[in-house]
């Protein structure tokens, strides 16, 4: 029997024959310093208010995730807790698992990321203003720290604009080595091989119709999908800019990462010998 349902007893054997803690201790054989202790650690009702206060506001974060920020605010508890207390408050996750595709052949394994600027991903996500005008969303995640330079917004694309963005993002963080992108208009272009052979960047290109190619930047898409557009109106361009880099900031600097040990990208970019971004 748990602690607090044996205190349960105890309050009720007092309440109803009006007798004294120790008396009612002694008749249902608990010892009265479990009945009398109280816990230097904060309150369920307060556990579970800080844990409704974090889903409010980040939506699409899991237990585990909420637990590395309760963890971070000092709270020394245990991630079943968090997990049981989650799903009391009702704030599961209801994602579709998709089914494993047995047949499938995957891409050969590229070399993985040693180091910040070795390796980035890019590719667009599309979305609408509330008036229903359609914008395309450049999205830019170095593959190492998972830290994103770039998610920059605008009505329209073409290579050009390409080269702009990476020159503003560039000059801030550094160029990369390679970039991963798939065979777009906009990444085939003559603006954007030109500006690559110039800087001496590689242009890794994924294989037609092949999205698991260049995996790292549709993981990251998924999260800004959830997370920003999908939680957001969009009232104007500037509006739009506005929400997805305040995203890009908490994603880049609070945000906790599985793949790297739970922290923040920005945590990543710090401890690297190539210089933080601007």
């Amino acid at each position: 029997m748990r602690p607090a349902r044996k205190r349960e007893l105890v309050d009720k054997v007092r309440s109803d024959w009006k007798v004294s803690a120790r008396r009612a201790c002694a008749t249902l054989r608990i010892d009265r310093g479990l009945y009398v202790y109280k816990s230097k650690r904060g309150t369920q009702a307060e556990l579970k208010q800080r844990i409704k206060e974090i889903c409010e506001t980040r939506v699409r974060y899991g237990y585990r995730r909420v637990h590395v920020l309760l963890r971070r605010d000092g709270w020394a508890v245990n991630p079943k807790r968090i997990y049981r207390l989650y799903k009391e408050l009702g704030l599961q996750l209801r994602n579709k698992v998709p089914k494993r595709r047995v047949k499938a052949k995957l891409r050969d394994d590229r070399r993985a990321a040693t180091r910040t600027n070795e390796t980035w991903a890019m590719d667009f996500v599309h979305d609408q203003l509330a008036t229903g005008r359609k914008i395309r969303v450049l999205t830019i995640v170095d593959t190492f720290s998972r830290f994103s330079p770039a998610v920059d917004a605008r009505f329209s694309y073409r290579g050009e604009d390409v080269v702009l963005t990476l020159e503003r993002v560039c000059a801030a963080v550094g160029y990369p080595a390679t970039i991963r992108v798939d065979q777009g208009s906009e990444f085939v272009s003559r603006d954007l091989d030109l500006w690559a052979y110039q800087k001496g960047v590689i242009l890794d290109f994924s294989r037609p119709g092949k999205p698991t190619d260049n995996g790292f930047i549709e993981s990251f898409n998924g999260k800004f999908r959830a997370e920003c557009l999908n939680t957001h109106w969009f009232m104007s361009l500037d509006d739009a800019r506005s929400k997805m880099e305040a995203w890009r900031r908490d994603y880049n600097e609070v945000r906790p990462h599985s793949a790297i040990g739970n922290k923040p990208p920005i945590a990543l970019i710090n401890s690297s010998p190539a210089p933080p971004p601007a």
